[in-house]
């Protein structure tokens, strides 16, 4: 210090580094525990309802269930004025900052590490309403589960059944502390030998690195990169197998059909004369380039609308190299004019996270489905949820090994999508469940959305060099990694246990704040192509914006350290959306983003 000891620069240097020093102090890790009152606690009441029925525990004779959270950096004095507050209303709920468990038979649960906690964010926020916002501020969220009349045994079963271990983990309350990722610098791996593996070497591989794709893709990826005279990297194996999944690349619609026989039957008729009436019509759609058209199943669903078109029976259809949703031209007369509007709608299946992960799958289902027409720059208004499950009632004890009981499926993925449909604001006026046996193997859960927007803030523009991609919406995270692939996967019963990374966790309040920017025309006029991010993550959905692009991944926001390069390329966390802008129209379009930020807080 300039001056030496005593000097007023040297107080002044002190004077801060006891404040410092107080401040760390200060700071320190809490844990609330909040009960709802008996009369209101009804998520007790029906768990020990559900326990009983179906589990048979007929000596169970009570059930409590405490939210706890842990609070990390954070003084004592905001912990006291935050907890009736933020965590607890006095009318309704009991709040302790300790629980003597010693004489009591519990069980505690957390949500997986690195998945979106909805309640946690939220208890974050209104913190930050209170002015408690320091930089590392930090906060989790568990449950406590506290039971009566069982045994060791029973307990067991009660646990085996509660945590689906896709979900949530049992929680260490022992431990209060916050699992911190580092930022990851590590090198992405490249596959040493891969140009070099036989054919049976490369399936080993395929099921090493748990990839869907063909024998037959995988040794043209082989003669690409042997060609390049190089060996493949991590994350363009992944891509590679994301882009070519099922999920994104609808290879068994695209599947080349070159023998087709229809099995004697009481429909052989039926389906010949479908057959000969589709042969038909690809005649007459194709004319003289039939034979360039391979038969498949994916020209079989929809060359009746291609007759149609050629017969000039779709002109309020709209066709363009944008493909959100299904969009039609409605003239609709508003104060005594004409306007044309977009009228857009669009279907989203989510069997397979719906089966292995029932709340989040069925609620990023809708979620899915709104992002199409939304990143159509359309206002989504209304839903359909169409769903088939097995008998939801059947006994606990005849459900199928490696899946969910039928009646935590049902409740669950009902629970799943009206909690995002009511966040989001958005009317669901049928929703249908139909039951069959066929269903126990295979869940079906569908959502369809209607959307529309005047015609005349949607521009459609094919982007040109130099123009800029913005990414915009929910940070990116583990949650959803392989979701594309999971789908394209046949499952078996050992499915549910290694797939918790593929199920995305919803986060409807982010996609609202994007549906309100794009109702906006100032913002939706600037935007020449936009794409949500679905299947794949930023390989696919950037990726299909253009012939050809450059994609800095380090600039994506993150919702902590420690993503590696190839998850942030194939991630699948949702509300994310991808909008092209011409670069002098870049900073315009950030601004009234910030502006609608602002106007909102």
């Amino acid at each position: 210090v300039h001056g030496g000891e005593g000097s007023a620069e040297h107080k002044r240097y002190c004077h801060y580094y006891k404040l410092i020093f107080y401040m760390v102090r200060l700071m320190a890790n809490f844990r609330v525990f909040v009960e709802k009152q008996a009369k209101f606690n009804i998520e007790a009441q029906q768990l020990l309802t559900d326990f009983k029925q179906n589990l048979h525990l007929t000596m169970l004779a009570k059930v409590r269930v405490i939210n706890l959270y842990d609070l990390f950096n954070i003084s004592a004095e905001e912990f006291h004025r935050a907890q009736n507050i933020v965590f607890a209303e006095a009318p309704v709920d009991n709040i302790y900052t300790e629980i003597d468990l010693s004489k009591q038979t519990w069980f505690a649960v957390e949500p997986l590490p690195g998945q979106y906690d909805q309640r946690a964010d939220s208890a974050l926020q209104a913190l930050n309403l209170l002015s408690i916002n320091h930089s590392n501020l930090n906060l989790t969220t568990g449950k406590l589960i506290i039971l009566d009349g069982i045994n060791n045994d029973e307990l067991a079963l009660i646990k085996s059944y509660y945590i689906n271990p896709l979900e949530i983990r049992e929680k260490n309350l022992a431990r209060l502390q916050i699992e911190i990722s580092s930022a990851n610098h590590s090198v992405i791996p490249q596959f040493a030998g891969f140009n070099q593996l036989s054919p049976l070497q490369l399936g080993e591989f395929s099921l090493k690195q748990s990839l869907v794709m063909s024998l037959a893709d995988l040794i043209c990826i082989q003669n690409y990169f042997k060609q390049q005279q190089r060996e493949p990297t991590e994350t363009e194996i992944k891509v590679l197998d994301t882009y070519w999944s099922d999920h994104c690349r609808h290879t068994t619609f695209e599947t080349h059909l070159t023998a087709i026989d229809f099995a004697p039957g009481k429909y052989q008729e039926l389906f010949q004369q479908a057959f000969a009436k589709y042969i038909s019509s690809r005649n007459f759609v194709y004319a003289a380039n039939v034979q360039e058209r391979p038969i498949t199943l994916m020209d079989l669903a929809t060359i009746y609308g291609k007759e149609l078109r050629k017969n000039g029976l779709l002109t309020d259809v709209e066709f363009s190299a944008e493909i959100n949703a299904c969009s039609l031209f409605v003239d609709i007369e508003i104060d005594g004019k004409i306007e044309t509007w977009s009228v857009q709608f669009k279907n989203e299946t989510h069997n397979h996270p719906t089966e292995i992960e029932p709340y989040g799958g069925a609620s990023t289902c809708v979620g899915g489905a709104i992002r199409d027409p939304l990143s159509g720059r359309s206002y989504v208004y209304q839903a359909l949820r169409i769903s088939g499950a097995a008998n939801p009632l059947e006994a606990i004890e005849d459900t199928l090994a490696g899946k969910l009981a039928q009646k935590k499926i049902t409740t669950k993925a009902a629970q799943g999508f009206s909690a995002y449909g009511n966040q989001i604001g958005l009317a669901t006026t049928l929703v249908r469940e139909i039951y069959h046996p066929g269903y126990k193997a295979k869940r079906m859960e569908v959502g369809v959305v209607v959307a529309a927007a005047p015609y005349a803030n949607i521009r459609r523009e094919a982007p040109v060099a130099g123009d800029v991609i913005i990414l915009l919406g929910g940070r990116t995270g583990r949650d959803g990694c392989g979701g594309a692939t999971g789908s394209s996967k046949e499952q078996d019963v050992h499915s549910a246990a290694l797939c918790s990374a593929e199920v995305q966790k919803g986060n409807p309040v982010v996609e609202r704040k994007i549906q309100r920017l794009f109702r906006n025309p100032q913002v939706t006029r600037l935007i020449k192509k936009c794409n949500d991010f679905g299947a794949g993550g930023v390989s696919v959905a950037i990726g299909e914006l253009a012939d050809g692009v450059k994609i800095n991944l380090d600039k994506i926001p993150t919702k902590y350290h420690g993503l590696t390069g190839t998850e942030l390329a194939i991630s699948e966390s949702q509300e994310r959306m991808a909008v092209v802008v011409a670069a002098q129209d870049a900073h315009l379009f950030i601004q009234k983003k910030k502006k609608k930020k602002k106007k909102k807080l």
